[in-house]
């Protein structure tokens, strides 16, 4: 009886010990999932929220999910670029450059209403008596980008001005504020003549009491962009990798704080769920950057 006792024990720790090692290797990294989060608002609005989509995160997919909200765009290409993250939420065009030269693999975004892919928009604005009355008085004038990496902050701008025949890199005086959020307080403050203001933007500050329609007068809006994506690093574990996509593709945000929820509802995510989401969707990104001769590796 002590003998089969001793056996039992001995199959108890020695199958422990297998599930233990099995557990541990769903998780890479020494089980840590490193999330990074391109800088589209403050770090004040942002790590709150992301904190808590992290923890939701390494619930769903049994890991523990570390934030990381890059300082810049290209900083989170980078980290992924490096190794030094799993998954990644880029901007449209930050995504494109990263799927180039990070092997950034696009699986999720987030849902709209109807439960595709939701959209928004980029515009051009200036505000009531800064002498600008038409896109063409933009000519000569100080204008605000956000990031040169940023897709509505800077590709679809740049766009939207050389449709009118301004060359955006020469015909402006381009000030790179470095968030949407500092190029819209740039605009609020008339510190730029004109500038980018995202529909992101827009839901935000309105959510923050800090948005009055009257202040701006939009002079240009793009067609509906494409959210951004949330992205794997290619090269991860196939099994791994499909298990992460899985889990990113069907997340119910209604799980997250209220406060959180109100943040992302604000950011063009009103259904507060995720959906699947493939690379060839930022096809059209990359027809921009045929249009605009964007060489992304100078980004």
């Amino acid at each position: 009886m002590k003998v089969s006792k001793v056996f039992a024990a001995v199959a108890f720790v020695a199958s422990f010990a297998a599930h233990a090692a099995h557990a541990e290797g769903t998780c890479p990294n020494d089980g840590v999932v490193r999330f990074g989060v391109e800088p589209y608002e403050s770090a004040q609005r942002l790590l709150p929220v992301y904190n808590d989509l992290a923890d939701l995160i390494g619930k769903k997919l049994g890991c523990k999910v570390q934030l990381f909200v890059a300082t810049s765009y290209n900083a989170e290409i980078e980290a992924m670029r490096n190794d030094k993250l799993e998954i990644g939420e880029f901007g449209p065009l930050g995504y494109v450059l990263a799927h180039q030269v990070a092997h950034a693999e696009a699986v999720a975004t987030f849902a709209g209403e109807d439960g595709k892919p939701a959209t928004y928009t980029a515009s051009i604005v200036t505000w009531p008596g800064s002498g600008v009355k038409t896109i063409a008085d933009i000519k000569g004038q100080s204008f605000a980008f956000s990031d040169p990496s940023s897709t509505s902050g800077h590709l679809f701008p740049a766009y939207g001005l050389s449709k009118n025949s301004i060359d955006p890199d020469h015909g402006v005086k381009a000030i790179y504020a470095g968030s949407h959020t500092a190029s819209y307080e740039a605009l609020r403050n008339h510190k730029v003549q004109a500038g980018e203001l995202n529909s992101e933007e827009i839901a935000s500050a309105k959510l923050h009491n800090e948005f009055d329609p009257k202040a701006f007068v939009t002079l240009w809006q793009s067609q509906p962009i494409p959210l951004d994506p949330l992205a794997v690093r290619g090269d991860l574990p196939a099994e791994f990798k499909t298990r992460l996509a899985n889990v990113l593709s069907s997340l119910d945000l209604h799980e997250l704080p209220e406060a959180d929820q109100k943040f992302l509802a604000a950011n063009e995510n009103p259904a507060l769920k995720t959906t699947p989401q493939t690379d060839a969707s930022y096809d059209q990104i990359r027809d921009l950057i045929k249009t605009l001769h964007v060489d992304l590796a100078k980004l």
